[in-house]
């Protein structure tokens, strides 16, 4: 258990009204063996000096214009060196004290390649507004629109250099068909840790707008596509439906 160390990488842009919520949860974790890398895309606002005033808990901090989420995150796993890579976005925190802790006792006692667990989305003063709970893992669900929460997906560093990293052509769907990549279209081992480990804000460029929501449905449909999901049409409708039960449980 001591010997496995989590890289974490947090990607910033203009940030400052959260970033510091989000290295807090991070400096209270009970779990220390943690490379902590956060990627800036040249912010204006006070997010570069927030950084800076935590930099002794930064194992890496670079700041440079980049092409969007996807291009910087790909910045940070090219730079990580841990045995285990998971993203904490910075609008994010995680939900307790011990989740880290959680996450590498379980990728120690499971022997797995990929980690995911639950999430809520939270408004800006920490109310729950829904709920997202993931389920096990069964490899067909993708086909029925099912999807686990990305801010909880904690993968062996080893995959992405098997299988490869984001692909920005996907656009708001990068992330989503990563894991149809990496969870989908391989026999890599996959465990569910039944908790909430994360508090995400609700919202998200995806859900912006009608147009928005329009263009992240078709780069939903193309990931199914490249990934041939049996009824990549039927997915599509389902995938958006199954959030209706996240504000219900």
């Amino acid at each position: 258990m001591n010997t496995i160390r989590i890289s974490l990488i947090t990607v910033t842009y203009n940030a400052e009204s959260t970033i510091q919520r989000c290295i807090d949860s991070i400096i209270n974790q009970t779990f220390n063996h943690i490379e902590y890398i956060v990627i800036d895309g040249n912010s204006s606002d006070r997010t570069k000096l927030i950084i800076k005033d935590n930099e002794k808990y930064i194992s890496i901090f670079k700041s440079e214009p980049d092409l969007g989420i996807y291009d910087a995150m790909n910045k940070g796993l090219k730079l990580a060196t841990g045995d285990i890579v998971g993203m904490l976005n910075a609008d994010d925190y995680f939900a307790n004290n011990g989740v880290l802790f959680n996450i590498a006792e379980t990728f120690c006692r499971s022997g797995a390649d990929i980690l995911y667990a639950d999430l809520d989305y939270v408004d800006q003063e920490g109310k729950v507004m829904r709920k997202w709970r993931s389920g096990k893992f069964r490899h067909r669900n993708f086909n029925w629109g099912w999807m686990p929460p990305h801010p909880t997906f904690y993968v062996r560093r080893e995959c992405f250099n098997k299988y490869g990293i984001y692909n920005p052509v996907f656009g708001t769907a990068a992330d989503y068909e990563l894991m149809l990549r990496f969870m989908y279209n391989t026999s890599v081992r996959v465990v569910y840790l039944n908790k909430v480990t994360v508090k995400m804000a609700a919202g998200g460029i995806s859900n912006s707008n009608y147009r928005s929501r329009v263009s992240a449905w078709a780069c939903d449909f193309r990931a199914m596509q490249r990934h041939s999901l049996f009824f990549p049409a039927l997915s599509l409708l389902l995938k958006p439906l199954r959030k209706i039960f996240q504000f219900y449980i």
